[in-house]
């Protein structure tokens, strides 16, 4: 595993220091995986750019949960689980969805669950799912704009869970309540 340098405002390169400042204002902290990201401000900026980009897709609070916290699981991102757990809880998303993403155990609503399959469909294809993923995805009133968004968070995604495998993200205080372990298979 590589070591990354927790960096601060004080360390980051320049180009991430804007981006570290927006992080305080909006969270009141720079999260560890920000820190670890401020080495590459091209990184960082990617997120963050994915970030708002997922937030203004189609897809609902509970929507992106889904992606997010489906992604987070298949990739076993030690800091994105509880991360979105957390922000989650602060959206209000039924504890019964948060609980079943994280345990990979069935989801309350046909809809969200077609939601969940078709994202590791595409995950686990490297976006060729089989048509009868995307026949159930459709059914359940998504459309090609929604694949598409989808793609959007499944990046994010990409750039977070990796970079914290890559280089251990520690986990930030206000996660730990939250911390998560794959299930053993």
């Amino acid at each position: 595993m590589a070591k990354a340098t927790l960096h601060t405002l004080q360390t980051a390169p320049e180009a991430a220091k804007p981006l570290l400042e927006d992080s305080i204002k909006t969270y009141g902290m720079v999260p560890n995986l920000y820190a670890v990201m401020a080495e590459s401000p091209a990184l960082l900026e990617g997120y963050f750019q994915l970030h708002r980009l997922a937030e203004a897709s189609g897809f609902s609070p509970e929507e992106r949960t889904v992606i997010w916290l489906t992604i987070n699981v298949a990739n076993q991102c030690h800091y994105c689980v509880p991360a979105h757990t957390m922000i989650a809880q602060g959206e209000k998303i039924d504890a019964t969805i948060i609980d079943a993403l994280r345990n990979e155990t069935p989801l309350p609503s046909d809809r969200l669950e077609a939601l969940r399959s078709f994202a590791l469909a595409v995950r686990e294809t490297h976006g060729h799912p089989e048509a009868a993923a995307t026949a159930r995805f459709l059914k359940a009133g998504y459309d090609n704009k929604a694949m598409m968004d989808l793609l959007v968070i499944y990046a994010q995604k990409v750039l977070s869970n990796f970079t914290n495998s890559l280089f251990d993200t520690p986990l930030d205080a206000p996660f730990q309540a939250f911390a998560w372990e794959p299930a053993a298979k």
